[in-house]
């Protein structure tokens, strides 16, 4: 038995033997429900991805740098005084923390020297960023 639809579609139903209820629709409506579905999906995803992010900056396993920060380090800055910088530190409190000199981190923030893997991991500890941020 087939009931019309409603006045904006063509959708018919009808009751199988069974008792079930199938609509028949156009194609072209159709096709627009399963890319509003799709659309759905990826909003729901984009969504969850946001909450994610959120919650992991929130407990400290992300780290959120502003732009400013962003922009000196994509300009070829030297990470671990934009970094210290940032972090509002002068040279001498990240030397003290990370236990080297100030003239030695001054030659490291000044492309002379590059300190052992270690005193990246200290620097990194120090001001609070993972270690592959500080890394060339």
């Amino acid at each position: 038995m087939a009931k019309s639809g409603t006045a904006k579609s063509t959708v018919q139903f009808i009751r199988t033997p069974g008792g079930d209820d199938l609509a028949i629709l156009p194609r072209n409506e159709y096709d627009r429900l399963v890319a509003l579905a799709a659309d759905a999906q990826e909003d729901a995803a984009a969504s969850r991805i946001v909450r994610n992010s959120t919650r992991a900056v929130k407990e400290g396993r992300e780290l959120v740098l502003p732009k400013a920060v962003v922009d000196r380090l994509t300009d070829g800055e030297n990470a671990i005084r934009v970094i210290r910088e940032w972090r509002g530190m002068i040279q001498g409190e990240l030397a003290v923390a990370a236990g080297i000199s100030q003239n030695y981190l001054s030659e490291i923030e000044n492309g002379r020297r590059k300190g052992p893997a270690e005193l990246q991991k200290k620097f990194a500890r120090v001001l609070g960023v993972p270690v592959d941020l500080l890394i060339d």
